[in-house]
């Protein structure tokens, strides 16, 4: 039996490459659905019985919302439960990012048909009963905010360490936690709807004191034009993962380069990808008229927690 001191990236190991508190985010966004659900009942019940279009009109609007928080919660759920299957070769760690640009194109989605909406209504400005569009906004903006403090990501607690870990480990550097673009995609679904009712609260109240009805489009616009951006941010940062063009690969790469310098041996390929939040691994090729042994790489990489799955090749150089 060997008594080798044990290396990170050594195999056997697993390959679950889930976010730090995987399953506390997916259980908030759950209750969230839950909240904004109950919300959409009851404005659509009200609305049909009080014969208000405002109330109608914002029930099915927060039904888009719930309906790409399902992709969000589902997508947890599924990375969770298969994340031991052999079937992926790196884990179901990137199925929030894939679950995350689906959600940036609903989103997306949202932001064109309220502009459209606002488009109509500068066009043909419609009768607005204020006080009952104030309640509904106001009761929203509640839900919204509720909703936002459940789905905040805190990088209170921080866990550095090697290897394979658990879903509730962090694997981070300098201080900045991993993103998880799943989460986030739930949080801006949040904000979006934050915005349109504090956006609608404002033309409201200046709309009931200044008679101005075009108020109300032109902050449906503005808030189409955030949230579009809001998506598009989204939709790059999601699509990047899914692309292996994660945004903190270059330091990742920089990284490595700094950590085998020492060595004086030549990086001739080297590749970085993302598996999960926070997690990533490399592909290292290295050429030396002395190579060493792989576990030796191994171990000067070693330290940078963001790395948790390693391949080094090495190729001996011909004597000068």
């Amino acid at each position: 039996m060997s008594t080798a001191p044990h290396t990170p990236f050594q195999a056997p190991h697993a390959h679950v490459y889930l976010g730090r508190d995987h399953r506390r985010n997916e259980r908030r966004v759950w209750w969230v659905i839950a909240l904004t659900a109950a919300m959409m009942g009851v404005e659509i019940v009200a609305g049909t019985v009080y014969g208000s279009m405002a109330l109608v009109a914002d029930g099915w609007h927060m039904a888009t919302h719930a309906g790409a928080m399902l992709i969000t919660a589902l997508a947890y759920r599924y990375a969770r439960r298969h994340a031991g299957n052999p079937r992926f070769a790196f884990g179901t760690g990137k199925l929030g990012d894939l679950a995350a640009f689906a959600s940036a194109v609903v989103l997306g989605l949202i932001a064109l048909l309220i502009g459209w909406e606002s488009l109509l209504r500068l066009a043909r400005p419609v009768p607005i009963d204020f006080a009952q569009a104030m309640a509904v906004a106001t009761a929203g903006l509640a839900v919204n905010l509720a909703s936002a403090w459940l789905l905040r990501q805190d990088h209170g607690h921080h866990h550095h360490g090697h290897g394979h870990h658990d879903d509730d480990h962090d694997h981070h550097a300098h201080g900045e936690g991993p993103r998880d673009n799943n989460l986030r995609a739930a949080y801006m679904h949040v904000l979006a709807d934050a915005l349109t009712s504090v956006l609608a609260i404002a033309a409201l109240a200046l709309g009931r004191s200044q008679g101005w009805l075009w108020a109300d489009p032109a902050m449906g616009l503005v808030g189409a034009l955030v949230i579009a951006r809001w998506s598009w941010g989204l939709v790059r940062d999601a699509g990047s993962v899914l692309l292996d063009a994660p945004v903190q690969g270059p330091q990742v790469r920089e990284e490595i380069r700094h950590a085998l310098a020492p060595t004086g041996d030549r990086i001739e390929d080297l590749h970085v990808w993302q598996l999960g939040p926070g997690h990533f691994a490399a592909i290292v090729s290295i050429a030396s008229a002395a190579p060493r042994e792989a576990s030796a790489y191994k171990a000067l990489l070693a330290p940078i927690h963001e790395l948790a799955h390693v391949t080094v090749e090495t190729q001996r150089l011909p004597a000068a």
